[in-house]
């Protein structure tokens, strides 16, 4: 860790007798020192420059003969900075505000008279605490983030994910990803290829329900010149660009029916025909499938072919909607808060209450995009240091309200240990039973009940509801 300077340590003195203050700043002359006389000055002072370390006085005015003033101060810096180190300074033998003071959040205490080099250690000892403690948030930060880049994975479903998606990426199987939009599923098929040993060769994506069926085979597979109206030169397909890479087929239950039996060959034989040409062109190439629709209902109304999903799906991979990520929904949100402020140029702290409880509420129908999008509305919205429920557009209480009924927090709660369970083992009943502490029998009665399968959680099909 690079040990900072004192001139690069901010320090706010709190204190409204002038002669102790300038004391003080002369004491203190090698640090970057702000100073404030009452408790608005000191939110004035703190929300602006956000001192690791603050040096307050527990008697403030209006009535600097009491200490009620300093304790609403402390309790507000604590509330805006809860890891900012606070050091009170009470009045001789004031032993009892004291304690109720560091008892409250302060980080530590010194009486008057003052004591300059004391209090220079105090301080100095402070300030090293604070950067240990930033040095250790950091790298409890870099633990917890997923091992795939561009990805946070906090939630129990999204970790499966990611496990699966270190496990898949190094082979050459066709790969299906299954959730809904906005889940991330191009993020990471763009992982599958940046973790596979053709992560130096091109990903291609395209978005099968997104270019007209008439054209849409031609930009799969390409053709040659003259082979309908408007193809003045020979063109390579989308298939044929990325040989030697990965190609990503987005919406791949949109993909017309004729050109599926295409697909499949292609899938099957590894060799491809321009549209309007004869030669079979062989093509090195991985496939990334996904999907927001149900593949089984698709095939039974007869608008995919069986056959083609199963070559499609030699891997899948179900990821979870953002509101089945409890765990991890603030930890993205913040994540991305991060991203957006620093891209705007704008501090911002941090989400208000109000935010964060309009964050764990919210349905989020949108996913994963719609919080991304109103993370980056918040951000040029917001007016102070904290994002709020209406920067967000979000009200604290939309989404439904939490059960207060015993019987119904319990099936929640034992229903989510199964799953999480489920998750980790991979499905295997023998393990999921162990780690639940119940017998096999139990454990099936359980999946009876809850309506749930050990399959969905096979280490080929991972779900991560």
């Amino acid at each position: 860790m690079d040990v900072m300077s004192e001139a690069s340590r901010k320090l706010l003195i709190v204190e409204d007798d002038p002669g102790l203050l300038s004391q003080l700043k002369w004491c203190f002359e090698g640090y970057d020192v702000y100073t404030a006389e009452d408790r608005e000055s000191a939110i004035v002072e703190l929300r602006r420059h956000e001192p690791m370390v603050v040096l307050q006085d527990l008697g403030l005015p209006p009535k600097p003969e009491g200490v009620e003033e300093g304790f609403l101060t402390l309790a507000q810096t604590l509330k805006l900075a809860p890891h900012t180190k606070v050091i009170v300074v009470t009045g001789n033998g004031d032993q009892e505000n004291a304690l109720t003071a560091v008892a409250q959040g302060a980080y530590d205490f010194y009486e008057k008279p003052v004591d300059t080099d004391t209090l220079k250690l105090l301080v100095d000892r402070a300030f090293n605490i604070s950067e240990l403690e930033t040095e250790n948030r950091r790298l409890q930060s870099a633990v917890h983030e997923s091992p795939l880049d561009g990805i946070v994975a906090a939630s129990e479903g999204m970790l499966a994910v990611c496990r699966m998606i270190e496990k898949v990426a190094p082979t050459n199987v066709t790969a299906l990803l299954l959730g809904e939009s906005g889940t991330g599923k191009e993020l990471l098929a763009r992982a599958l290829h940046r973790l596979s040993s053709r992560a130096d060769k091109d990903f291609v994506a395209i978005n099968c329900a997104a270019i007209p069926e008439n054209l849409l085979e031609s930009e799969l597979f390409g053709h040659e010149k003259g082979s309908f109206t408007g193809a003045h030169k020979q063109t390579l397909g989308k298939i044929e660009i990325a040989s030697g890479g990965t190609l990503f087929l987005d919406e791949i239950g949109d993909m017309p029916l004729p050109l599926q039996a295409k697909m499949l060959r292609f899938l099957q034989e590894r060799v491809i025909e321009r549209v309007g040409g004869r030669e079979e062109i062989p093509v090195d190439v991985r496939v990334v499938c996904a999907t927001n629709q149900n593949p089984e209902d698709l095939i039974k109304e007869g608008a995919f072919r069986e056959d083609l999903y199963y070559r499609v799906s030699e891997i899948t991979i179900n990821i979870p909607p953002f509101r089945d990520r409890e765990e991890g929904r603030l930890i993205l949100a913040r994540t991305l808060l991060q991203k957006y402020s620093k891209a705007q140029g704008r501090a911002i702290n941090g989400f208000s209450d109000d935010a964060v409880k309009a964050i764990e509420s919210y349905s989020w129908p949108g996913n994963v995009r719609e919080l991304e999008n109103k993370i980056k509305g918040a951000v040029i919205m917001a007016d102070g240091k904290m994002v709020t429920a209406a920067d967000l557009g979000i009200a604290a209480g939309e989404g439904e309200e939490e059960s207060l009924n015993l019987r119904e927090v319990r099936s929640q709660a034992e229903s989510k240990a199964i799953r999480v369970a489920l998750t980790k083992c991979y499905g295997n009943i023998s393990k999921t039973a162990e780690l639940l502490g119940v017998t096999r029998p139990t454990l099936y009665d359980l999946l009876n009940k809850y309506g749930l399968s050990a399959e969905g959680y096979s280490k080929k099909n991972v779900s991560a509801s």
